[in-house]
This record gives structure tokens, C-alpha cells and sequence, in this order.
């Protein structure tokens, strides 16, 4: 009698809490929803706590196995340099981990049904195809994020220039027009090799044997149908691969709180409804000394009720704190608030957002307001 094989699904994730959660949560919903094993490969900055938090604590043995892949110093190697910008160090570190994933899609049992990687580790594809293994990407952020990022290889062959200095809407086939000053970090500075970085996952997913979007037909279905094989813009691209709205995938909280969680939350169920602003950039989001200054007194002037999620201020890129979430203190924090900010403050969230973010969303005071990272903007 022919003994029953498990569905093995692997899940890749490359550094960064933005995209090692999205990945944990997809592969809970797997085990959870649908009985699959499990695993996830996590490539790792070795430089965060909060991500080496989240791998310690967010995943019950019985629903997923990980594997830790620890990124090397890329800079003593001389593959980066100091001054590299988030994805350009993100493709990178990804780049110099296929050896290790490669190894472990070969030995690994069962044998893998799948690998299911996030947006850069879309260079893992081929590895996963030389293995007889189906890959997909997941997208954790939106239907219209992924058509931009899909079709920007062939907005770099039409407009000359900077996307920036244009005045007309950049133009998606079937999908809504981007406004030249709304286009992702990554295509301010064309001349960047973040830039170039960024070109080659757009480039990368379609290769794949299909993708998997955090969202859902009656949000976007516009978007979605663009994107499916017969839509304007998979027709563009010759893109023929099936598109699947498989969200909203939102991290459930935490059974136990902590005191500053419970204490924030405490606050807000007694709040009127929709009443409270929600601040957020992003896991790895960080403002300079005077950026913090104006919108802390912003919202103060504002009169209305607000939760921020506050770090210390840093000079430099938006995604600065990227790869050390979970480093900074409260008490850092506060001194470079400015004077008397801290005691007109209604309530402020220090670091560990993760934490505490899920009980924020689920509180009906909370219109939300959140810049996440990699310059995307949610609202709820």
C-alpha cells in the first residue's frame, strides 16, 4: 500500500521583517487551511533583533520548520559598499545565498512540491526549475505595486530622463496611470544601481510558473485582470503565467500582550470610533532630527488623537533601519523628541511595532494610516 506524501511547500524570504512575516503568515495559512508541510528558508541579516525575535517566537514548530540561511558580511567581501541602498544589499544578499538554497531544495524531505519565494528571491527560480520543483512568487504587497514593478523593464526602454521631470501620468496597460512623483523609491535616480537591481526583479518574475498576490478580487479585480493571461498587460509583457488574489493575509495578534501593548490598546477601545491616526513607516522606516520635529508637532496641531510608532531620528535613506529593526530604546528615542512634544503626545509606540500593530488594526477607533517601507502607502 503507497504511504500518504504530505504537500511540501518551501517558502523563501529575504531579510527584513516586511518580507520575513508576509512569508510566515502565507505558510501558516498553507498548514492551517490546507494541511501542508511546511518549511521556510529565512535569509537573514544577522543585524536586527526584531527579526531574529519574530524567527525565535512567531512560528509553532507544528505548523512550519525554518531554516535560518545567515547573510555574510557583504561588505568586508567587497559585494557591497556602504552606501548601497536597501535593494540593491536585498538582491545581493539573496544572490549570494543560492548555493545554500540550492543545497537544501536538493536534500531536503520530502521532496518539495513547490518553492514559493518573495520578490527577491525570484533568482532562486531557476534553481527550483533545474530541480524539477514548480516555483511561484509571492507578492505581499499589492496588485497595482506588482503591475508597476512588472512593467517598468518596459517603461526604462520608452521615457528618456528622469521619471520625475515627466509631466504626463507613466502609463500601465488595463491598470490605473502612476503620477511621475508617486513612482517607487527605487525609480527616483535611474542612475542608481538600486535601480538596476530593481529592473531585474520586475524582469525575474515572470519566469516562474505563476504568482501569488496579497490581495483579493473585490479590491482590485481591475488590476488582477490585467495582469491574468489575456489582460492588456500580460498581453504587453507576454506574460503567461495564472495570477492568484490570495490575501488579505494579516498577522493575527499575539495571545499575550505585553504591558506597553495592553496598555496602548487599553486606550484605544476607550476612544469614539474612527477617532485616532494610526503612524507608521515601516519596519525599517526612519525620519532625520527635523523631519520628526515637524510631524510630531503636526499632529499635536492637528488636535486629533494619534498613535505614532516612533524611532530615532537617522540622517540618510527613508529605509535606513531596515536590516537593525528592534535595536533602538524608548528612552533613546524620547531625547529627540522635541521639547515638551513627549507631554503633548496622547499615547507613542516605541519600537517592536510588530507587536503591537495587529491590536491597533482590529481597534474600531483606528482609521489607518501607515507608509510602509520600499515608499508604498497602506490605508485602511
Amino acid at each position: 500500500m503507497e504511504l500518504y506524501k504530505p504537500t511540501h511547500v518551501v517558502l523563501l524570504s529575504s531579510p527584513g521583517l516586511g518580507h520575513l512575516i508576509p512569508v510566515i503568515e502565507l505558510g501558516k495559512r498553507f498548514a492551517l487551511h490546507h494541511n501542508f508541510k511546511v518549511t521556510v528558508l529565512a535569509v537573514t541579516s544577522q543585524t536586527s533583533h526584531a527579526e531574529a525575535q519574530i524567527l525565535n517566537s512567531a512560528v509553532t514548530p507544528s505548523l512550519c520548520h525554518v531554516i535560518d540561511i545567515p547573510s555574510p558580511d557583504l561588505i568586508v567581501t567587497g559585494l557591497l559598499h556602504q552606501n548601497d541602498r536597501m535593494v540593491t544589499r536585498l538582491c545581493v544578499m539573496m544572490r549570494e545565498a543560492k548555493p545554500a538554497i540550492k543545497s537544501i531544495l536538493s536534500k531536503i524531505t520530502p521532496r518539495p512540491s513547490a518553492l514559493i519565494v518573495d520578490i527577491f528571491g525570484a533568482e532562486a527560480i531557476p534553481l527550483a526549475r533545474d530541480l524539477k520543483i514548480r516555483n511561484y512568487v509571492y507578492v505581499a504587497s499589492h496588485a497595482w505595486f506588482l503591475a508597476l514593478l512588472l512593467y517598468s523593464p518596459v517603461l526604462d526602454e520608452k521615457i528618456e530622463g528622469e521619471y520625475v521631470d515627466h509631466k504626463e501620468p507613466l502609463k500601465i496597460p488595463g491598470c490605473s496611470s502612476v503620477r511621475p512623483e508617486d513612482v517607487v523609491d527605487q525609480m527616483l535616480d535611474r542612475n542608481n544601481r538600486e535601480y538596476k537591481e530593481y529592473l531585474g526583479v520586475g524582469k525575474g518574475i515572470p519566469q516562474s510558473d505563476g504568482v501569488l498576490v496579497n490581495t483579493w478580487e473585490e479590491l482590485q479585480r481591475k488590476d488582477l485582470e490585467a495582469l491574468r493571461e489575456g489582460g492588456l498587460l500580460s498581453r504587453e509583457l507576454n506574460m503567461k503565467i495564472p495570477v492568484y488574489g490570495v490575501g488579505p493575509l494579516v498577522r493575527q495578534p499575539e495571545m499575550k500582550m505585553s504591558s506597553l501593548t495592553e496598555s496602548v490598546v487599553t486606550w484605544l477601545d476607550k476612544q469614539p470610533s474612527e477617532s485616532v491616526v494610526y503612524v507608521s513607516f515601516g519596519s525599517g522606516g526612519t525620519m532625520s532630527f527635523e523631519q520628526m520635529t515637524e510631524l510630531g508637532w503636526g499632529l499635536e496641531l492637528s488636535e486629533r488623537r494619534f498613535v505614532w510608532v516612533v524611532r530615532a531620528p537617522i540622517e540618510g535613506a527613508a529605509d535606513a533601519a531596515f536590516f537593525t529593526t528592534g535595536s533602538g530604546v524608548g528612552d533613546e528615542v524620547a531625547k529627540h523628541l522635541p521639547e515638551g512634544a513627549l507631554n503633548a503626545l496622547t499615547r507613542m509606540l516605541w519600537d517592536y511595532v510588530i507587536t503591537v500593530r495587529e491590536y491597533v488594526f482590529e481597534a474600531p477607533g483606528t482609521p489607518l494610516f501607515s507608509r510602509l517601507g520600499g515608499g508604498h502607502m497602506e490605508t485602511r
